[in-house]
């Protein structure tokens, strides 16, 4: 059951629809990004002491029909 619920959860992080990005909120959990607008293209991690992460920036390049949108978003204290 449980591994039915991960098969679904990452299907639809792989099939998320670059139009959602628009409706990313400060305060939102990083799983909700995730699901809502999939894994992005490109991640920075900022370490604090002992490696613990700080801030994590995730970049979603230009989608098509939407050519000019850089989509940044960063993650701190998993929100």
């Amino acid at each position: 059951m449980i591994a039915a619920l991960l098969a679904t959860a990452a299907g639809s992080v792989l099939a998320a629809d670059a139009a959602e990005r628009k409706f990313i909120r400060e305060g939102m959990a990083e799983g909700e990004v995730l699901v809502k607008i999939g894994k992005p293209d490109y991640e920075s991690v900022v370490s604090g002491g002992a490696a613990t992460v700080v801030e994590k920036k995730w970049t979603y390049m230009p989608a098509p029909r939407d050519e000019q949108t850089l989509t940044t978003v960063t993650i701190k204290n998993g929100r």
